[in-house]
């Protein structure tokens, strides 16, 4: 467990020197234009005390101010603006327009993810202004508790199918592309019951055609984005979290939703 661990600190400090270069963020790999497909996803942009930008991530809105995202991304942040448009391009994009809000992380997150397997990466930001229905119609959903340990529990789970959805770069090799729209793709589910897992993070491919159609998965920058399940509904069962390489190949993982240690913290803001 040691060793795992220095691993995914390592994994995580390269994320984190990956993006505070800002706007070097990575995201949906192998994916596809999402358009207006998901329009309560969107792209989030941290400040720091001086109102410069840090880094950026994706979210899901869960209400019409409340925007679900990762711990590591609302870490260490003094201020946050979220982005709805399908393409920020034309925006403001960092310095204007979308709507600023304070962020939060789970009272537990450390950077040091001292409990792995449960990083607590999960963190919320709170919306200075009502998200009108006018521009974003419907919201993400939580999950029930256990949504997760009770699909692992059925035959052929290995071949349930999630979707994540997000912005940033969407391929870094063979061919470098950075599109800041927002972009989808489909994933398998690979482990729920590893040491890298245990109850608290889902492991999904992240392989192009990797079996049933699957597309992709997500990379850097993604990170905070919806995992969903059923992958054609509104119901977030994990927020991307981490990757183990910089050329986000072979698996993806996400902090779980339907989890206690989750849903406490977001129901108090949401409730």
């Amino acid at each position: 467990m040691k060793s795992t661990r220095k691993i995914l600190i390592v994994v995580a400090v390269l994320v984190g020197l990956a993006l505070m270069s800002f706007g070097i963020a990575y995201a949906i790999t192998y994916g596809e234009p999402d358009g207006e497909g998901h329009p309560y996803v969107g792209l989030v942009v941290f400040y720091d005390g001086n109102d410069d930008p840090l880094w950026r991530c994706s979210g899901t809105l869960l209400s019409p101010t409340v925007f679900l995202t990762a711990g590591h991304c609302t870490f260490g942040t003094a201020s946050a603006q979220v982005w709805f448009e399908s393409d920020v391009t034309g925006t403001g994009y960092p310095w204007t327009g979308g709507v600023t809000g304070t962020p939060i992380p789970h009272p537990d997150y450390d950077d040091y993810w001292t409990e792995f397997p449960n990083t607590y990466d999960v963190g919320v930001v709170i919306l200075d202004k009502r998200v009108r229905k006018k521009y974003v119609k419907t919201y993400g959903e939580l999950p029930e508790l256990s949504t997760l340990d009770d699909l692992a529990t059925e035959r052929g789970h290995q071949d349930l199918i999630f979707r994540t959805v997000g912005y940033g770069y969407q391929s870094v090799k063979p061919v470098f592309q950075a599109d800041r729209v927002r972009y989808t793709s489909t994933s398998m589910l690979v482990n729920l019951r590893s040491h890298l897992t245990d109850g608290y993070n889902l492991h999904t491919s992240n392989d192009p055609g990797k079996g049933h159609g699957t597309s992709g998965g997500a990379c850097f920058g993604d990170s905070g984005g919806p995992i969903f399940y059923p992958e054609d509904s509104n119901v977030v069962v994990a927020v991307v979290s981490f990757g183990m390489n910089y050329n986000c190949k072979g698996a993806d993982w996400g902090y779980r939703t339907d989890i206690s240690d989750a849903q406490d913290f977001i129901n108090q803001y949401l409730n």
